[in-house]
């Protein structure tokens, strides 16, 4: 019997929980073969196995690879390892991200943008980097979770920063990777729950407030957040390059 046409395949980075999980659960039903990277293997084991365990008929499989994606050398051996497993790479998905708390002395404040740019930006490039000479040309796909804040400046300053900066990263990696077919986009979300960043640190005064500048009235779940990744993973997406897709429920003007 003749094998069946291989799968594509799509990379997600901190694919163990909030925004990461819905994508891989979105890619897979899709049809996708998903990898999902991160730190802590238990979590991803667990995310695995819940969503292969619930897919549908003809939803692709998850597995996982664990690793630190702002380590160059654990990286490295993460990139080894899906080449090993599939033969290219059609989609990735660079949400590894955090926000780092500062002190208000230099050597403090220092250590946390650092920090953070490792945590936003690095882990982005690094990943992306590795994978480019798997990825499908054409109709490869790139794509950053970014943050709405970037624009609205409504989080710690460096964690705005490192978002912003993934903002312009884009325009770069959409002039350099457009010639070969392979498209880059980043995906801003507004105040989204069920993601590690919020849980359980968003007192219900903030939370309140917050709401109040969405048009929307409530805020995003990961899995709405999904669907923009899903659609820019898509091939009716190839046209779209270069860009910042906010889903945030639409702001609503101050005053």
């Amino acid at each position: 019997m003749a094998a069946g046409p291989v799968p594509p395949v799509a990379v997600v980075s901190g694919g163990g929980t909030g925004i990461g999980r819905a994508a891989a659960a979105a890619l897979a039903a899709d049809g996708m073969d998903v990898v999902i990277v991160g730190r802590r293997e238990d979590v991803l084991r667990a995310t695995a196995d819940e969503i292969n365990h619930r897919r549908p008929a003809g939803a692709g499989q998850v597995s996982w690879v664990r690793a630190d994606v702002s380590d160059p050398a654990e990286v490295a051996e993460a990139a080894e390892v899906i080449r090993q497993r599939h033969p290219a790479v059609d989609v990735v998905v660079n949400n590894a991200g955090g926000s780092v708390p500062a002190g208000t002395d230099l050597p403090s404040l220092a250590a946390a943008w650092m920090e953070s740019y490792r945590k936003n930006v690095v882990t982005a490039v690094l990943l992306t980097s590795a994978l480019l000479p798997m990825m499908r040309r054409p109709g490869g796909r790139v794509i950053i979770v970014g943050s709405r804040v970037a624009i609205t400046g409504g989080a710690s300053p460096s964690y705005v920063a490192a978002k912003a900066a993934l903002n312009g990263w884009v325009l770069s990696l959409a002039r350099q990777l457009g010639p070969e077919g392979i498209t880059a986009n980043v995906v801003a979300p507004g105040y989204t729950t069920g993601t590690e960043l919020l849980t359980g640190r968003m007192p219900a005064e903030r939370h309140d407030r917050i709401v109040a500048g969405i048009a929307a009235g409530r805020a995003a779940e990961p899995e709405e957040v999904a669907a923009v990744i899903r659609f820019l993973a898509s091939k009716e997406s190839s046209f779209v390059n270069g860009q910042v897709l906010g889903v945030d429920g639409g702001s609503l003007p101050v005053g």
